[in-house]
């Protein structure tokens, strides 16, 4: 008979939620009541109770949270009025009823248990504290409260909450719990407070961080000027270096085509002189392009030396070698001191320093943009020089061979007719 009710009221809270419950309860829902049941027994075969007592605690473990399905608000009262009705249906026992929902009104957060079943029940329902799957349940409730708009916890307020109830609110009153469960709440509680102390580190590095971060943006408004120079210096000192890279390419390319044409035309010159002007137009590019390259490249001399009135001044860049190479060491030393202390004179330095720099990128990339012009015109001209010098070539060798035929041709046949007369005779 009593087995028969714990299976008729299993699938009546089953049938019931499913029918009725909110989805937004994803933590009070017929999982919970599964595990709370599965507690309740598990507290069960480790006590000694009567019929009676297991019944009542099956039941109230079922029941306890089928109020639900009215609400949220006082629950506890709505499960008692269901689990009653539905108990009465069932033809359970008054003292049964009266038990049962006594239990349930037991599991009220702040409601201290009376007797031991309500204690039993009590903690079943808290059994989540000292199991593995507490942070899972933990999270679940949460979201529960967020999705009722009951409650919005951050997952930091929520950890804090945790171990608030875990070390000052709740506690296991039966013995079976206290033995088997507590170890588990109090790694369960550990790790919370791990994670909070970990999470107060990073915090801390944090604060720290902002604070440094802060006091050095005060101390220094101009770091973003510095980076601005910094930038630009890098920039055009990689152009510069990429032009010296275009003007030595220039430079071999053209070293190997004239040695080429040294190699293998000069020496034909003499039975192809109809060669000598392209070839000479050839060389004479080739030439220029050489030149105008070494001339791209070529470095400045400056004269490396300043006076203190410069400095005074303000009027001479420290930044470039070229200014001081002929300086004294302790000149040098002097000259920097007095450029560090004033802030002024460091950003006109840098600035005068890029200014030039841009100066020297311009003269380069425009020699080396006529220079590459020169060669791309002299390769054409003198491709089409070559290519008429060959055509004319060939014309005039066909006009000797015409001319000379018919006159070769006349001696031959007069020949035949000398020596045919000879032979008639």
């Amino acid at each position: 008979m009593a087995k028969k009710l714990v299976e008729n009221t299993q699938e009546f809270v089953f049938e019931l939620f499913k029918d009725k419950l909110s989805n937004s309860y994803i933590y009070h829902n017929y999982t919970h009541t599964e595990r709370v049941l599965r507690s309740t027994r598990e507290i069960i075969e480790n006590s000694d109770l009567s019929d009676d007592e297991i019944l009542i605690l099956e039941l109230s473990a079922l029941l306890h949270d089928v109020g639900y399905v009215k609400g949220w608000e006082d629950h506890e009262k709505e499960s008692v009025k269901i689990a009653t009705e539905f108990l009465k249906e069932q033809d359970a026992d008054e003292k049964i009823i009266k038990a049962v929902s006594d239990c349930i009104m037991a599991t009220k957060f702040d409601a201290e248990p009376k007797n031991q079943l309500e204690k039993i029940l009590k903690d079943a329902d808290a059994s989540h504290f000292g199991k593995d799957y507490f942070e899972e349940a933990s999270e679940f409730l949460r979201k529960e409260l967020e999705l009722q708009g009951r409650a919005t916890f951050t997952p930091t307020e929520w950890r804090n909450e945790n171990i608030r109830v875990l070390a000052k609110t709740h506690q296991f009153y039966t013995d079976y719990p206290l033995k088997a469960w507590q170890s588990q709440k109090e790694k369960n509680l550990a790790k919370l407070m791990k994670a909070k102390k970990k999470q107060k580190k990073k915090y801390k590095k944090e604060e720290i961080k902002a604070k440094y971060k802060a006091q050095y943006k005060n101390e220094s408004p101009e770091r973003g000027i510095q980076t601005f120079y910094r930038v630009a210096l890098r920039n055009h000192i990689k152009l510069s270096d990429i032009a010296d890279t275009k003007a030595n390419i220039l430079l071999s390319v053209n070293a190997i085509i004239i040695s080429l044409v040294l190699a293998n035309l000069i020496s034909k010159l003499d039975t192809n002189a109809y060669l000598i002007y392209p070839t000479a137009i050839f060389t004479l590019f080739c030439v220029i392009s050489m030149i105008m390259s070494i001339i791209a490249t070529r470095p400045n001399v400056t004269s490396g030396e300043f006076t203190k009135e410069d400095v005074a001044n303000k009027s001479v860049n420290l930044t470039f070698f070229g200014n001081f190479h002929k300086m004294k060491l302790e000149d040098f030393e002097w000259a920097i001191e007095e450029l560090l202390k004033d802030k002024d004179y460091v950003y006109s330095s840098l600035t005068k320093d890029l200014y030039f720099l841009g100066v020297v990128l311009e003269r380069k990339y425009r020699i080396l943009r006529i220079t590459y012009t020169v060669f791309m015109t002299g390769i054409i001209v003198s491709v089409i020089y070559f290519a008429v010098a060959l055509k004319t070539n060939d014309a005039e060798l066909e006009d000797v061979l015409k001319d000379e035929l018919p006159a070769t041709t006349s001696s031959v046949f007069d020949e035949f007719e000398d020596e045919n007369l000879v032979f008639r005779m």
